[in-house]
């Protein structure tokens, strides 16, 4: 550093110029790379810094979190029971996230009673909404959502259906976006209308209920439960390792869009039905679905029409687990 002139690193960031490329690489994927323009160096002037210079006000302080936060004090100091309803538009980003740091800082990984805090939304959330919420927190939207919805949730509940003035069909339309409950580990969530793409991936352990999702659905996922009340798109269930996929399959084309090689495909058995109901139960209180009602007011005749998704390392487990508590009871009474 000292030799190229520089005292400190900040120095060094930018010039580009005392970089010098190889000469002596001759394998043809690089004879014809040109990196003049990542080495272009923009001639100093007033305008144009090399490194930062400036400090960047992001407006952390105005965001929407600290108002909820002010709102779940009681909660947060007493344990009390604490409601609010907030407008919500696309700039309020990782809504909640901020107050459920603030519960796991207090009350680690117990966190709060189920519904301590709720929080009602109206409008367009940003992304991330409800990202890393912690036990304790419900948040209801009545709207929509962008990306990211649920990121690492961690033991909230989420609830989002459209608005009342809305005149389209929920189950026909997106209402939130990619990538929901990337890497949640707990929680529920209840979505009356469809997902984006990639919904659950990583998921390990939410149980949500969603009429619809893009391609790629719980891709990678290894723990939960998931209803899907309407179509998905192709490669549904790519390394899917665990946990296990209701789909409500009614056009019966769901077996052409799902990615078989770690899962198998088996109707629901009477040992499912009780989950399956209890999911569609509280999918339909928390969110009025049309689609719920249908299945539930006809549950014993629609159950043909859903597919389970299991998979085929998971299965293969709970049997080995069951078998060793037989052999465990067999030994004993012997």
């Amino acid at each position: 550093m000292a030799e190229l002139g520089f005292r400190t690193v900040e120095e060094m960031v930018g010039q580009s110029d005392c970089l010098e490329t190889r000469i002596d690489i001759n394998h043809w994927k690089y004879g014809k790379l040109d990196l003049s323009k990542i080495l272009y160096k923009e001639p100093a002037s007033e305008t144009t810094g090399l490194y930062k210079q400036e400090e960047q006000d992001h407006g952390l302080e105005n965001v929407l979190d600290w108002k909820l936060l002010e709102v779940a004090q009681p909660a947060l100091l007493n344990g009390q029971k604490v409601n609010g309803s907030f407008k919500i538009i696309n700039t309020d980003r990782t809504v909640g996230t901020i107050v459920s740091n603030e519960i796991s800082k207090r009350f680690k990984s117990n966190g709060l009673p189920e519904d301590t805090i709720h929080f009602k939304f109206t409008g367009t959330a940003g992304q991330s909404f409800g990202a890393f919420n912690t036990s304790g927190v419900t948040l209801e939207l009545e709207g929509d959502a962008n990306d990211h919805f649920g990121k690492g949730l961690s033991g909230a509940k989420l609830i989002v259906y459209p608005s009342k003035k809305a005149t389209f069909v929920p189950e026909d339309n997106i209402i939130i976006g990619n990538v929901a409950f990337y890497g949640a580990t707990s929680g529920a969530a209840y979505i009356r209308g469809k997902a984006g793409e990639r919904f659950g991936v990583r998921n390990s352990g939410v149980n949500a209920v969603v009429e619809g999702v893009g391609d790629h659905g719980c891709e990678y996922m290894t723990g939960g439960r998931v209803v899907v009340l309407g179509d998905t798109g192709r490669n549904f269930a790519a390394g899917m390792s665990g946990g296990i996929a209701y789909v409500y399959d009614v056009k019966g084309t769901f077996s052409t869009l799902c990615n078989k090689e770690m899962v198998d495909l088996d109707p629901v058995l009477e040992a499912d039905t009780a989950e399956l109901r209890k999911m569609l139960e509280d999918h339909y209180r928390y969110t009025d679905s049309s689609v719920a009602r249908f299945v539930l007011n006809d549950f014993d005749n629609q159950l043909k029409n859903f597919v389970k998704v299991f998979p085929k390392d998971y299965k293969k487990a709970l049997a080995d687990s069951k078998h060793q508590q037989v052999q465990t009871i067999e030994n004993k009474n012997f």
